[in-house]
């Protein structure tokens, strides 16, 4: 038996075959050619083939997984269409074939983003744009892409796996994911999440494992290979009580979260878009206490429009049946860059020009989202939240745009409802001032990833630093009560909407704080419910 460690993405017990996978060699060659036009003849029609794949990919994972996951197909089309140039150019002044002028233009992409230290989600894009050069490549050869078909459930195991190879797995053969690389917040794992299924990262598991017995142990972090009799026989007890305890909490939909004692808990789910709402209705949630605007502009060339918004939040509205759908208003910055919105390099974004600082600065923008917001709030129950707020002016001024909003509106004959406003307390500034932000708004959200980042002083971003994040500092424990204590003073409702809402060690730490509200991502709902329901 051999044993190898990694990092665990996503708890969870699976024991099957271990199956690597199987990626198709991309080998290209410089060849010379005396016919140009033929090579950029044959790029473009290789180009309308792949572009026509990525889609296809974008509405299968629109399905599957949501929209917050089918957005990066989003981004390939993109990183494909800003090809054409470069592609063009090589083939002309070089006389070379096309897979060379596709393949050098991937690797000069990569290595270009590889620079950008200063925008983390730009750089984690290198693996994005070698698969959309591949895939051009395979289509000129007439390729079939990975090919990986497993008649029996699997333990997936590879060095990396890009959006297009997990968006085509077929998921129900797919036990677990285990990869040689990526992290904790890589697609791959959110995947898992999503899927709720264990995975571990970073995990040296060697080639010559494919084909044996393995065991993925999501809470340890490891991954067992042609484990012993005793081995399996523990590990096998400790997946049948997990499939248990699934099944016990399937019997909770439709329950109350409510402890024993009588106190009621609202379950909310945090969502990127509207493909997320199948999983929030599957899993029972009584309302979206997070949805990320920002992926209405993420996905976008351009500024999204207003009618384009509001039919978005008109539709999350309409299908969560009166339930409450908090919207956070537009949040780019820091990690979340988009490129028009000509943002300038900073040396450090997390502390620079985000969120609600660049809703005050571009007015009009901001009013736009929220003549959205208010026009969905007459098809069901919108809440408004705001981000990154440090202080009262900020607030007083938000509230100012919500009003000449609603005046418009109402000089247009157009409908809408009074909409409850609240913050993200995601600043140690917030939680200090806490009661005087409590008595402008109607709730309070916490973002106990920003939180922590920002009490910490660590950049959440920052694999190097991963041992120092602590989300249970007691530092941020205390934030966490003085806010719950501050808006309860002033009878603001108090939520936690960051990771630590779905964290099983801190529930009823949170409950016994005073906490009114958790959202997490749905395939967490149930099994916070069930330790709720299990509180005195």
């Amino acid at each position: 038996m051999e044993v190898y460690e990694g990092k665990a993405s996503f708890k969870g017990i699976a024991i099957g075959k271990i199956a690597e996978m199987k990626k198709t060699e991309t080998v290209v060659r410089r060849v010379h050619v005396d016919n140009t036009e033929h090579e950029i003849a044959r790029y473009h029609a290789a180009k309308e083939q792949a572009q026509a794949e990525i889609m296809e990919l974008h509405d299968k994972a629109l399905k599957e997984v949501g929209e917050a996951q089918a957005e990066i197909f989003e981004v390939h089309s993109m990183f494909l269409d800003d090809f054409d140039d470069s592609v063009e150019n090589i083939i002309n002044e070089q006389s070379v074939n096309a897979e060379y002028a596709v393949a050098t233009t991937g690797d000069n992409t990569a290595a270009m983003l590889a620079a950008m230290d200063d925008n983390p989600y730009m750089q984690a894009r290198q693996t994005d744009v070698k698969d959309v050069a591949d895939r051009v490549i395979r289509d000129m050869n007439g390729g079939s892409g990975h090919g990986n078909e497993f008649t029996e459930e699997v333990l997936l195991v590879a060095d990396d796996l890009a959006p297009s190879e997990t968006v085509s797995l077929d998921k129900s053969k797919v036990l677990a994911f285990v990869t040689r690389e990526g992290s904790t917040n890589s697609h791959t794992a959110i995947l898992a999440r999503t899927m709720n299924i264990p995975a571990l990262c970073q995990t040296p598991v060697p080639k010559e494992a494919d084909g044996k017995l393995g065991i993925v142990d999501g809470f340890t972090g490891k991954i067992f290979v042609d484990p012993d009799e005793d081995t399996l026989k523990k590990y096998q007890n400790l997946a049948d009580a997990e499939a248990e305890k699934k099944r016990l909490l399937k019997e909770l939909k439709g329950k109350d979260t409510v402890t024993r004692s009588g106190r009621k808990i609202k379950l909310y789910a945090n969502i990127g878009g509207i493909g997320d709402l199948n999983f929030v209705l599957e899993n029972d949630a009584a309302g979206i206490g997070l949805f990320r605007s920002e992926f209405l502009y993420l996905q976008s060339n351009d500024y999204p429009s207003e009618d384009e918004q509001f039919k978005a939040y008109r539709t999350v509205a309409e299908m969560m049946a009166g339930k409450e759908v908090v919207v956070r208003t537009l949040d780019i910055g820091a990690d979340k860059q988009v490129d028009y919105f000509k943002l300038d390099k900073e040396d450090n974004p997390a502390l620079g020009f985000r969120a609600i600082r660049i809703c005050l600065t571009r007015e009009e923008v901001f009013k736009t989202q929220l003549r959205a917001l208010y026009r969905a709030s007459a098809y069901g129950k919108i809440d408004i939240m705001f981000p990154m707020i440090t202080s009262v002016w900020e607030v007083e001024r938000a509230k100012q745009l919500c009003r000449e909003v609603q005046a418009e509106l109402t000089a247009q004959n157009i409908p809408f409802k009074q909409v409850p406003i609240g913050i993200m307390i995601e600043t140690p500034a917030a939680v200090m001032v806490a009661d005087d932000l409590a008595e402008q708004v109607d709730f309070f959200s916490i973002g106990t990833n920003d939180l922590t980042q920002y009490t910490l002083a660590i950049d959440r971003q920052n694999q190097h630093l991963e041992r120092f994040f602590n989300p249970h500092h007691p530092a941020v424990l205390k934030e966490i009560q003085m806010t719950i204590e501050a808006g309860h003073r002033h009878n603001t409702w108090v939520g936690i909407c960051g990771e630590l809402g779905a964290d099983p060690e801190l529930t009823e730490t949170f409950v016994r704080m005073g906490i009114d509200e958790l959202s997490m991502s749905p395939s967490s709902i149930l099994p916070v419910r069930k330790i709720i329901r299990d509180m005195e």
